[in-house]
This record gives structure tokens, sequence and C-alpha cells, in this order.
């Protein structure tokens, strides 16, 4: 191979690897301590139709409104904390 096809190819692999969870790490099993103003970045599921997940930020009472418990899902899809 080329220096230029070698180039194409580990480019090609190092877009297809996957994000790792250290992307948004979690800092820890349950979220952290926050004002009733802080957010918390929680990963969100895709809408329906595409393959492309979120990320959301609402206040725990938010959350709680919609029936997430924060420190419940935190360690598996907590992101970070904004405020």
């Amino acid at each position: 191979m080329t220096h230029k096809e070698w180039i194409l190819a580990l480019g090609l692999i190092a877009a297809a690897a996957p994000l790792s969870a250290t992307a948004y790490p979690a800092e820890g099993p349950i979220a952290p301590p926050g004002t009733p103003d802080t957010k918390y970045c929680l990963r969100v599921e895709p809408i329906t139709g595409s393959l492309i997940g979120g990320v959301k930020c609402l206040t725990r009472e938010q959350w709680a409104e919609g029936d997430v418990d924060v420190d419940e899902v935190w360690a598996r899809d907590g992101v970070r904390v904004v405020g």
C-alpha cells in the first residue's frame, strides 16, 4: 500500500472506533450534589427514526417529573453537571 492508502485506512479505523464511556465520564455511582438550579446532563434515547442519541440537561426536579431518578441512572448515563 502507498502512504496515502495507509493514512486513509488508519483514518477509517479511527473514525469507526466506538466512543468509549470516558468521552463523557460520570463522576461516581451517584450524581454529585448541587443546588435546586443545578442541571444534570444525561444521555437519552434517540428520537424515533434516528440512530443518533443525545444529551439532555435538566434539574433534578425536572428529571423527577419524567419519572427519572438521577442518582439511579447517573453511573450509566451521566454526562456532566452544569451550574
